[in-house]
């Protein structure tokens, strides 16, 4: 794709990337096989294509995004399933967060939208005040169907009380500041993000990640001062307090480095993990740029970690069939597609593929409260081609999707929890 930024545009870093990221794009439209809201409605602009050109536009011209780019940006889920089908390598990734910001800072959307956007990005990276704020939706729960109108901004309200779990979880100890001693002779060391909105909607994912690990002869170490990683400001144009967490992050773990040393930092949460292997590129031109490039080098997925260390189940097959849904920040974010099914088949358990597992449930971070109507048809999507499996159980390896797709028949469990049952952990309460 021809681009014609100016030289003086072109000195902006972002802006230089995103020329770059355009003029890869051959427009061949491959993208709009596999894009989901493409599928749903569409709509050319609604298609990864479609998005590029109206970004082009937007950044070569130099102006203030428009009501047209900040909605079909909007409907973006940022699942990537472009990137894995496209054949000349376009970075959609970098160039859409480039977008939403540029949104972000030249928009200005109505009253509703910006004040819901100010409190998702204050609340949700925060565990207190998510709990509390979970506290007040589950009490408000009933009164979703009273929510009157079709209004954008009443479809999001009913999401949003929708969506409250019935019940929380206790706080869980275990999640805290700490290091967790292996179990037997110790094999290496390793950092654990527990996460934001995971210690409070699931809590028994990091438990089950620090019993398998330490089984495994591995200190897990949860270190002082970490917190969000930044993903979900981030993928809503929220630059400053994305940078800020991820900043957090970068000096607690650096200072951990420095002292008796990581051999991985573990991520239970894959969208949080694709974040955390792109904080070398997020802060290419920062003063942090080399500390957060050796955090980028250290983050794993937990699968990739169990399979470093040999993981190795300790009971007998369970005779479950596993329904695996391969979370898009995994499959397209990450390059790992065939790893969990493994370690899943090896612990004993027949794993079954739903058709169409490139296409996004609908969760993306706080999509399905923002876009609660085309959320919610791909999450009725991905259930029907889950439920012709004809599987016992969901695995998956993001608590957005496992969110997005709990409250129907089948339990959705975290993959950590299946692997570390047959490697002598407690059965999940959920089975």
């Amino acid at each position: 794709m021809q681009t014609s930024f100016t030289a003086e545009q072109l000195r902006d870093p972002d802006t230089a990337e995103s020329n770059k990221i355009l003029r890869s794009c051959v427009h061949c439209g491959m993208c709009t096989a596999t894009c989901p809201t493409f599928l749903l409605l569409g709509d050319e602009l609604d298609s990864p294509r479609g998005r590029i050109y109206l970004i082009k536009d937007m950044l070569e011209n130099n102006r203030p995004a428009t009501e047209l780019e900040a909605r079909h940006v909007d409907r973006c889920l940022s699942c990537l399933s472009c990137m894995t089908t496209c054949p000349s390598g376009v970075h959609y990734m970098h160039l859409v967060d480039h977008a939403r910001r540029h949104i972000e800072e030249t928009y200005t959307r109505p009253f509703p939208e910006r004040m819901l956007r100010r409190v998702l990005g204050a609340v949700l990276p925060r565990p207190g005040l998510f709990r509390a704020a979970l506290t007040a939706a589950r009490l408000a729960r009933p009164l979703g169907a009273l929510v009157p109108g079709q209004s954008l901004t009443a479809q999001r309200l009913r999401a949003m009380l929708k969506l409250a779990p019935a019940s929380l979880p206790p706080k869980s100890a275990a999640q805290e500041a700490q290091v967790h001693r292996a179990g037997g002779v110790r094999r290496g060391r390793v950092g654990l993000l527990t996460g934001c909105a995971q210690k409070v909607l699931n809590p028994t994912i990091n438990e089950a990640t620090i019993r398998l690990l330490t089984r495994m002869g591995l200190d897990v170490v949860i270190t002082p001062g970490q917190g969000c990683c930044g993903a979900l400001t981030h993928h809503m144009g929220q630059h400053d307090p994305a940078m800020a967490a991820a900043r957090a992050n970068i000096a607690a773990w650096g200072a951990e480095m420095a002292g008796e040393g990581l051999d991985a930092i573990v991520v239970n949460t894959s969208g949080c993990g694709t974040t955390l292997k792109d904080y070398g590129f997020m802060f290419r031109t920062e003063p942090e740029a080399d500390a957060a490039a050796r955090v980028s080098a250290l983050a794993m997925d937990v699968t990739e970690v169990l399979e470093k260390f040999g993981y190795a189940p300790t009971r007998e097959a369970p005779g479950l069939t596993v329904a695996y849904h391969s979370a898009c920040s995994l499959q397209h974010g990450q390059k790992i597609t065939a790893l969990p099914k493994q370690l899943l088949a090896r612990a004993g358990f027949t794993v079954k593929e739903p058709a169409e597992g490139h296409i996004c449930c609908g969760s993306a971070g706080t999509y399905n409260l923002m876009q609660p109507e085309i959320a919610g048809q791909l999450r009725a999507r991905k259930l029907e081609n889950i439920q012709r499996t004809r599987a016992d159980l969901i695995a998956a390896g993001n608590i957005g999707c496992m969110t997005q797709l709990a409250g129907d028949a089948l339990p959705v469990v975290h993959t950590v929890e299946l692997l570390d049952w047959m490697a002598g952990g407690p059965k999940p309460a959920s089975l």
